[in-house]
C-alpha cells in the first residue's frame, strides 16, 4: 500500500499488556502511559483501571494533552478477580456486572471514547443457558453506558477451550450474540484480535467474514498454540517473531487485507486498530513495541 496507513486506521496500543505490571491499576502507570503519549507512532491508547484518584486525574490530563483516542479495556476487571458476567449464579453474575459498571464509569471520567470486556467461561454442557446470561448482562452494560453518554461498548472475541475458554468464542456464536445485542443497541460491536485467531481454531477468514457487519474494533498480536509444551503457550500475546508464534509479517499482512476488503479499514472513519503485544520473561518493553511497529510498517507495505 502506497498511501500511509494513518489514512486507513488509528495506531494503538494497549498499555497494560505492554507493561503487564500495571494491568492491576497499580505500578508505573503514569510513566508508562507517558513513553506511549509522546510516541507519534500511536494516535490510540488502550489503558485500564487505575486505583489511585490522583494518578488517574494525571494520566487524564495527560492524554487530553496528547491528541489520542482513548479506549477503556476492562478486560483485566474480570480477568485478574476471575469474575464471569454470564455465570448461571445470580449473585456471581451481579457482582461481575457491577465491577463492569465502576469500570464504565471510570471510562467516562477519563474521557474514554470506548469500552471494552470479555465474555466468560465456555462450558459445552451449558452453553445456551450461558449465552442467555451473556444476553442479559451486555444488555445491562449497554444501556447503562448509554445512559451516562455516547461511549461505544465493544465485546472481544477469545478463544473457548485453551487459555481465557471464554463463551464468545466461536464465529457462529459471536455472530448469532452479536445480531442479538445490536437490535437495541446500536453503540455496540465486537473487537476482533489476531492473536486469538489460531486459538479459536479458525483461519483469519473463518473468523473475520461471518462477523464483518459488526466488528467496530482490532487487536493485531501473536500466540502459541501448537504445544503446551512451548514457552508462551496459548494466550500470552509475545512478541512477533517469537520462537513456535502463530503470527508475524505474512500473517499480519492476511490480517489487514481482509480487514481492508470488507472496509473495516477505511479512509472516512479510520477505526483503532491496536497492538496487544506484551514481554516474555525478561525482554524489553520498549524493544517488543519497536518490534510491533516495524512488523506493522513491513506488512502495510505489501498490503
Amino acid at each position: 500500500m502506497n498511501e500511509s496507513l494513518y489514512k486507513y486506521m488509528r495506531v494503538g496500543l494497549v498499555h497494560f499488556m505492554a507493561f503487564p505490571a500495571t494491568i492491576k491499576g497499580e505500578g508505573p502507570v503514569l510513566e508508562t502511559i507517558r513513553k506511549i503519549a509522546v510516541d507519534d507512532y500511536f494516535s490510540a491508547i488502550e489503558i485500564t483501571t487505575i486505583k489511585d484518584p490522583e494518578t488517574r486525574l494525571a494520566v487524564k490530563k495527560m492524554l487530553e494533552t496528547s491528541h489520542m483516542t482513548v479506549a477503556y479495556g476492562a478486560q483485566p476487571r474480570l480477568l485478574t478477580t476471575g469474575m464471569n458476567i454470564n455465570s448461571l449464579v445470580e449473585e456471581e453474575r451481579q457482582k461481575a456486572l457491577d465491577n463492569l459498571k465502576q469500570g464504565i464509569d471510570e471510562a467516562y471520567e477519563i474521557g474514554a471514547a470506548s469500552f471494552a470486556f470479555l465474555s466468560g467461561n465456555y462450558e459445552e454442557s451449558r452453553k445456551e443457558e450461558a449465552f442467555q446470561a451473556l444476553l442479559k448482562s451486555t444488555n445491562e452494560i449497554c444501556a447503562y453506558a448509554k445512559s451516562k453518554g455516547d461511549m461505544k461498548i465493544a465485546l472481544e472475541v477469545f478463544d473457548y477451550d485453551v487459555d481465557k475458554r471464554s463463551l464468545i468464542g466461536p464465529a457462529d456464536l459471536a455472530l448469532r450474540y452479536a445480531k442479538e445485542i445490536r437490535k437495541a443497541h446500536d453503540h455496540f460491536g465486537l473487537m476482533v484480535d489476531l492473536s486469538h485467531i489460531p486459538l479459536i481454531h479458525e483461519t483469519i477468514e473463518e473468523s473475520i467474514l461471518p462477523v464483518k457487519d459488526y466488528i467496530v474494533h482490532a487487536h493485531i498480536g501473536n500466540c502459541v498454540v501448537k504445544s503446551p509444551d512451548m514457552a508462551a503457550y496459548g494466550d500470552v500475546h509475545p512478541r512477533f517473531g517469537f520462537p513456535n508464534g502463530e503470527n508475524d509479517v505474512d500473517e499480519v499482512v492476511d490480517y489487514l487485507k481482509v480487514l481492508l476488503d470488507i472496509g473495516f479499514l477505511n479512509t472516512q472513519t479510520p477505526p483503532v486498530v491496536s497492538f496487544e503485544i506484551k514481554p516474555f520473561g525478561d525482554e524489553d518493553a520498549d524493544v517488543v513495541i519497536a518490534n510491533a511497529k516495524r512488523v506493522l510498517n513491513l506488512a502495510w507495505a505489501r498490503v
